[in-house]
């Protein structure tokens, strides 16, 4: 499996990394471990978590869930160095510690949460979920209005936050540091006031990235590569959309459209469209469509490694025969020429 650097951080790690919101939910105890040591097998040493975690549903009584099931396995297996560990302090979802968010006053005291459930004495990269201004993901572009943000506010957030997690880092409790959710102008004041201040410079960004949701393909790809932020990309399979599980009108038991009808705002006529041109591109190549939108990722021009999950055992050995799949340039302008008859289609 490929090898990347996330930003300038100096940490190394495959591609891919393995997702893990339905450990706790959706996949049990003995499946979310069996998940990690199977990806371990196959060189993918990279697992991404939050505290929000489980979710489908996200409860307030399950928030952490997920990384205590990590940290149990951590403990059970004593394995700590042999994973690049990633995860993020939730931001103002009133499911995650009613909503509080985080700032200066309390990020210190919320890594200290990850890091007791995750039994680990340090984090690789620690992400925060959401910007506390506000974000146009999760299809909140359609009616995204900004003009209420206060640009000084912002900043001075900012500059306490990155202050606080300059010490963490000192302390030896974070490697790196990486957003979650953020804008191109988002990032770049992030890096900025890291100079100012001396706090962590930004090494990654994770959004939603898929052959359905290609937002990214501007601004924040001109911003990755001139600032050097990697992508950690989330949802490459449009929640299972891309796997063609869900045409035709089919709802697969226990699948996510099966928790979370719309799959969050992603079940629109369009999407399905767009899918069944992808589902016959992958066919007439002789491509597996899970392994096809995985490794499309990998021929984008910017730093990406892309965040994947899976619900059962089987899922994650089907994706993983694809980890090494590079795609031919005809079919990556086949693609493209689709993405442009049929873009933002939810």
């Amino acid at each position: 499996m490929k090898q990347i650097e996330l930003g300038q951080s100096g940490i190394m790690v495959p591609d891919w990394c393995l997702g893990t919101m339905t450990f706790g939910t959706q996949t049990d105890v003995a499946g979310s471990h069996a998940q990690i040591d199977m990806a371990l097998d196959h060189g993918l040493n990279f697992v991404d978590t939050a505290e929000m975690y489980p979710v489908n549903p996200v409860r307030a009584e399950t928030v952490g869930r997920t990384e205590e099931i990590i940290g149990d396995w951590l403990e059970k297996t004593g394995r700590r160095g042999d994973i690049i560990l990633a995860t993020k302090a939730g931001g103002d979802s009133q499911m995650v510690r009613g909503g509080e968010g985080y700032g200066p006053e309390s990020i210190l005291r919320i890594l200290d949460g990850n890091l007791n459930r995750l039994k680990t004495d340090y984090i690789d990269v620690y992400q925060l979920h959401w910007p506390m201004r506000g974000s146009y993901m999760f299809r909140q572009n359609w009616t995204y209005d900004p003009s209420g943000q206060d640009r000084q506010k912002t900043l001075d957030h900012m500059a306490g936050v990155l202050e606080k997690l300059g010490q963490a880092q000192k302390a030896g409790k974070i490697r790196a540091f990486g957003m979650s959710n953020e804008s191109a102008w988002g990032c770049t004041r992030w890096i900025d006031v890291a100079e100012q201040v001396g706090g962590p410079r930004m090494a990654t960004v994770q959004n939603e990235y898929s052959l359905l949701c290609r937002m990214y393909d501007a601004d924040m790809a001109e911003m990755a590569v001139n600032e050097k932020v990697t992508l950690l990309s989330f949802s490459p399979l449009a929640t299972g959309l891309l796997t063609g599980k869900y045409q035709d009108g089919a709802v697969p038991e226990d699948s996510r459209m099966s928790l979370n009808g719309n799959l969050g705002g992603r079940k629109t006529p369009r999407a399905f469209e767009a899918v069944g041109r992808y589902l016959d591109l992958a066919r007439d190549h002789g491509l597996d469509p899970v392994h096809m939108a995985m490794a499309w990722q990998r021929s984008r021009p910017f730093p990406i490694s892309a965040i994947f999950g899976a619900t059962t055992i089987d899922q994650l050995a089907h994706i993983l025969r694809g980890k090494d799949m590079e795609l031919s340039p005809e079919v990556t302008k086949e693609i493209d020429r689709i993405n442009k008859a049929i873009p933002m289609p939810y």
